[in-house]
């Protein structure tokens, strides 16, 4: 375990297949802190809904996102594994808890697509569900998140990651 701050509370966003369970449990097991998957808090109806392959909306997101943002706010330290794909639903998660520090994993359709076709066991399913996820993103800004591509290994995204949040102290002012 490495030294963290006791207020580390990292989100690691983007669209589905981007790395964010991957890089975001190895970031939590560098700093010895829980690493949560936002997947794992969708109701039951999200989950058939996205396993037929139908985009979730808005309306679908509201008590996911409630529930993320309470994890967040009674969580000590932790990583969060999470599209956060508008602004707004990043708005939300840090409504409560203003030093959380997001983590952008920034690629491009293509690299994505090919990494979603290699998944077994995963309900999410379809160009039209990715395409879906890239038209409703709005890629967070400068001051809001640090943009970490992913075209590269995963050693060397996680050695980004590390090194934003290492030197920035993980404050949200500074990534």
């Amino acid at each position: 375990m490495h030294n963290v701050p006791k207020h580390y509370k990292i989100v690691v966003m983007g669209v589905s297949g981007c790395g964010k369970s991957l890089i975001g449990d190895q970031l939590a097991s560098y700093f010895g802190i829980p690493f949560y998957d936002a997947d794992d808090f969708h109701s039951q109806s999200n989950v058939n809904k996205m396993a037929e392959g139908i985009p979730l909306n808005d309306e679908d997101r509201i008590g996911w996102l409630s529930d993320l943002a309470q994890l967040l706010s009674q969580e000590t330290a932790l990583v969060l594994g999470c599209s956060a794909l508008k602004r707004r639903y990043r708005e939300r998660l840090r409504r409560d808890e203003p030093n959380v520090v997001f983590i952008y994993l920034e690629g491009d359709f293509a690299t994505i697509r090919k990494r979603l076709a290699g998944r077994e066991d995963h309900y999410f399913k379809g160009d039209d569900m990715l395409q879906s996820q890239f038209a409703q993103l709005e890629p967070p800004s400068e001051d809001e998140a640090v943009t970490i591509s992913i075209d590269q290994p995963p050693e060397m995204v996680l050695q980004g990651c590390l090194d934003a949040l290492i030197s920035s102290n993980a404050s949200p002012a500074s990534c």
